[in-house]
C-alpha cells in the first residue's frame, strides 16, 4: 500500500474550523445546518465552498465515515448524472476493484489518524463513502480527489467531467485544482451540464444510507 504524501497528510491534520461565513454557505447548500465540525478545503474561484473536510466524529460521539464531502450543487448534479448513466460500474471496470480497495485503505488510514485520541466510542469504518470495495459513491471519490487525495476513482470521475466540458475553475488553498487531461480520442461530452441526477445535497447520494454520514 502506498502511503499518502507526508506534506498533504500534515496539511489535512492541521485543518482549521469553518468560519461563520463558511458555516452559513454550507448550510445553504445542504438545506440544513451541518451536524459536525468541518473545514472548507476546495472552493470556487469566488470563494464558494466545493468540498468540505469533516471531523471523523460528530459532537455526540457518532462516527462520520465520510471525511471529504462534495457540497457544490452543480458538481453534485453532474456527478449524479454520471452515476445515473452507470458510472459506478464503468469506474469499477476501468479503474479495477483491487486499485479501488487500495484507495479505500488509504482513505481509512487518513481518517483514523484524525481521530481524537480521547475517543472511546464507536469508530467510523470503511473507506471512501464508508465502504471497502467498489466505487459506491462517485461524489465522495471526486471530493477526496479534489481535496488532493490519491484516489484513482476520483481521477476517473474528474476525467469524465473534463471530457464533458464540465470541469469548473477551482482552488485548493492558494493553488488551482489541476484537472486531468481528456483521454485521447474520447468524446464523452453530451452537453448535459444542467442535467439533474442524484444530487448529494438533496438526498440522492448513497452517503445518506450510511450511519453517521451527514456533515
Amino acid at each position: 500500500m502506498t502511503a499518502p504524501p507526508v506534506d498533504w497528510v500534515e496539511a489535512a491534520e492541521a485543518a482549521d474550523p469553518a468560519s461563520l461565513a463558511d458555516q452559513a454557505a454550507v448550510a445553504a447548500l445542504l438545506g440544513r445546518e451541518p451536524q459536525g465540525d468541518f473545514e472548507v478545503v476546495v472552493r470556487r474561484t469566488g470563494g464558494a465552498p466545493v468540498v468540505i473536510e469533516n471531523a471523523p466524529v460528530l459532537p455526540g460521539g457518532r462516527p462520520m465515515p465520510t471525511r471529504w464531502w462534495l457540497v457544490d450543487a452543480e458538481l453534485c448534479r453532474r456527478v449524479g448524472t454520471l452515476e445515473a448513466e452507470g458510472g459506478v460500474r464503468r469506474a469499477e471496470a476501468e479503474v479495477g476493484e483491487a486499485v479501488m480497495a487500495d484507495a479505500h485503505r488509504r482513505y481509512e488510514m487518513l481518517r483514523d489518524r484524525a481521530m481524537p485520541q480521547d475517543h472511546h466510542g464507536p469508530r467510523p469504518t470503511g473507506g471512501v463513502g464508508g465502504t471497502r470495495r467498489g466505487g459506491k459513491c462517485l461524489h465522495a471519490h471526486l471530493a477526496w480527489w479534489l481535496a488532493g487525495g490519491d484516489d484513482p476513482t476520483g481521477a476517473w470521475v474528474a476525467t469524465r467531467l473534463v471530457e464533458r466540458g464540465q470541469a469548473p475553475d477551482l482552488r485548493r488553498g492558494d493553488e488551482p485544482v489541476l484537472w486531468p487531461e481528456a483521454r485521447d480520442g474520447s468524446a464523452d461530452s453530451d452537453g448535459s451540464a444542467d442535467s439533474d441526477g442524484g444530487d448529494e445535497n438533496d438526498g440522492g447520494d448513497e452517503n445518506d444510507d450510511i450511519e453517521g454520514c451527514d456533515p
